[in-house]
């Protein structure tokens, strides 16, 4: 039987050859996608754009879910094998949408990858109440990834990717008040908590899935340059985080430190294809490898221990069937 990776027993770096400067371009070598098909959330900018980009020119069908239908357009004029739907991640209706009609095509799904997401926003609420970073970031993830799990059984062979963060440091779950309704609201600890989320869905997703030849991974894309993710932060959340200087400027040594969009993309690449991953799932990646362990202390590299852990993963996973009125149907046929 194969080992799960709960509590981080499996969170060892493969060596895989490849770095933090690795490009989208680089892990995509010598990989054939030719006959596959492929969903990516987000795929209309940044490192979703970039994602679409290098499955579609590796021969796969792309079908990229996007809100701004007309961005999508023009940031993918002329792509071949690549197609355009519809769909608004903190708006349940628009995934249930979306999902029926892929469904209806019946094609199978070999990638899924849950890249969309919003970062340090205003308090804000969906339509059922629910605090919008946990809402995109998290449940539309499961909600979608539940609603195509015919086509992803169908394709006897699927990998779904989960663009985490390592953001998920700044908090870990907090099943007493996830939508911050008796709490003050502090956006990094939504934010936080929300990509902590994604890390535990994954681990039990995972555990769940891979006898139906389904794997999971979540991961860190790196802090990147010319993204559209923070557009919402304010200054003093840059400056209380040392990114920037009192007039707003980013430092030249965070700048220097910043990915370009290639290198940011890659390691979602390289959980979606590297045969390195073939016998192993629900690890949590960053650089292009598996992430080691973080420590203790209040920030570090690696993944923590809390957005690991069996028990919350669990108890997440029943939250989010209760939240959703989601349940994903294993027994399918």
């Amino acid at each position: 039987m194969e080992q799960n990776n709960y509590q981080g027993a499996l969170q060892n770096p493969l060596g895989s050859g490849f770095n933090a400067k690795s490009t989208s371009t680089e892990v995509i070598k010598g990989i054939d996608l030719t006959g596959k098909i492929a969903i990516v959330t987000g795929g209309n900018t940044g490192i979703g754009l970039e994602t679409v980009k290098t499955f579609a020119n590796a021969g796969a069908t792309v079908i990229v879910a996007a809100r701004d239908i007309e961005k999508a357009r023009k940031n993918l004029q002329g792509r071949i094998n690549v197609e355009i739907e519809e769909m608004d991640l903190i708006n349940p209706a628009s995934i249930d949408t979306f999902s029926k009609k892929f469904l209806a095509s019946g094609r199978p799904l070999h990638l899924l990858i849950n890249n969309a997401g919003i970062m340090w926003v205003p308090l804000r609420r969906d339509n059922r109440g629910i605090e919008s970073q946990l809402s995109v970031n998290y449940l539309a993830q499961y909600q979608l990834t539940a609603q195509l799990w015919p086509a992803l059984k169908k394709a006897k062979g699927t990998r779904v990717i989960n663009v985490s963060s390592h953001g998920h440091q700044f908090a870990p779950f907090n099943f007493d008040d996830p939508n911050f309704e008796h709490g003050e609201y502090e956006t990094l600890h939504g934010y936080g908590q929300s990509k902590t989320a994604v890390n535990l869905f994954t681990l039990e997703l995972d555990n769940r899935a891979k006898e139906f030849g389904i794997r999971a991974y979540a991961l860190h894309p790196g802090s990147i340059g010319g993204t559209e993710l923070a557009r919402e932060a304010p200054v003093e959340l840059f400056l209380k985080m040392g990114f920037c200087d009192e007039q707003g400027n980013i430092l030249p040594e965070v700048a220097a430190s910043l990915k370009t969009i290639p290198q940011g993309a890659s390691t979602t690449i390289w959980c979606a294809t590297s045969p390195q991953l073939s016998k192993i799932g629900g690890v949590y990646c960053e650089d292009n490898d598996i992430s080691i362990l973080a420590s203790d202390s209040q920030m570090s590299n690696g993944v923590k221990r809390y957005s690991l852990d069996e028990v919350d993963a669990k108890r997440l996973w029943e939250l989010s069937e209760k939240l959703t009125g989601i349940k994903f149907h294993f027994d399918y046929k």
